[in-house]
């Protein structure tokens, strides 16, 4: 089926992540009629060099950065200058992004046969052999030393920085945090790994350096979460959620420090604890 255009718009402007929808609220015996902020979910289509190459459900918001940041922790791409190119188009299937990519790295893609569709909840879905499922990232680097009370910090900043989430209460953040627990930057999706390729995209443009902070995920810690930040050399994320067997077991091969049930109160450890530092010291933190 030939694709069929909707009118031109550029979708890094004209969508918001969310549609108004009518809806009919019942609490406590009492009805009452209204428009409410509902989460947008639609189809992005990646394309290399004019090869399709994935369809993941995502929030069609930060679609660069999401594009630049899926090609660095897939390793599609080794470094965001390797990206030189983004054409986006809106069409009534959902958008279109072609991106340009050295043909090296593109034949190299090829050889990999990972063309699939990713639903929302799957970062994994339709890989066709078990390397490429269970991709192992090279190990992080040194990465940072924080006290438990900067990793609170950041914790805390969290509601404030996620205006989608406040609206709909239907996605997930991933953010980036300095050394002093500050904010840095932070990207939303209903689907958690791609607000984390958004997130990783955001962080390249910036220049973000991986030493320089942590990661903390407002979802549980899956395997690809672990996968995509290690591939990109983020040596600490921190989860509000728990993490998978698999996950802790690629943090450990990794080196990367892995933190569930993080909150602004406590946290647990579950690989290389030594990053926090009242741990490493023998306090409890």
């Amino acid at each position: 089926m030939s694709p069929s255009r909707r009118p031109p718009s550029d979708p890094r402007e004209s969508h918001a992540g969310f549609v108004r929808r009518p809806i009919r609220r019942v609490r406590a015996g009492h009805v009452v009629e209204l428009t409410d902020a509902i989460a947008e979910e639609i189809p992005v289509a990646l394309v290399y060099n004019d090869r399709p190459h994935v369809v993941m459900m995502a929030t069609p918001r930060d679609l660069d950065d999401f594009a630049l940041g899926f090609s660095l922790s897939e390793a599609i791409i080794g470094a965001a200058n390797e990206l030189s190119a983004i054409q986006t188009q809106t069409l009534l299937e959902g958008i279109e992004m072609r991106l340009r990519i050295p043909e090296s790295r593109a034949a190299a893609l090829e050889t990999r046969h990972r063309n699939l569709t990713g639903r929302t909840s799957c970062g994994l879905c339709g890989a066709q052999a078990l390397e490429d499922a269970v991709r192992q990232p090279p190990r992080v680097g040194t990465g940072p030393s924080i006290d438990a009370t900067i990793l609170h910090r950041a914790l805390e900043q969290l509601h404030d920085r996620q205006p989608l989430n406040v609206a709909t209460g239907a996605t997930h953040a991933a953010a980036w945090a300095h050394l002093d627990g500050n904010v840095a930057l932070l990207r939303e999706d209903v689907g958690r790994h791609n607000a984390l390729d958004k997130l990783i995209g955001a962080m390249a443009t910036a220049k973000e350096r991986a030493d320089d902070g942590f990661l903390v995920v407002t979802s549980r810690a899956s395997y690809e979460m672990v996968q995509k930040s290690a591939t990109v050399g983020i040596a600490l994320l921190a989860a509000i959620s728990a993490p998978t067997a698999l996950a802790i077991h690629l943090a450990e091969e990794t080196g990367m420090t892995l933190i569930g049930f993080a909150r602004p109160e406590g946290h647990v450890v579950y690989a290389n604890p030594g990053r926090i530092m009242r741990i490493a010291e023998g306090v409890h933190a």
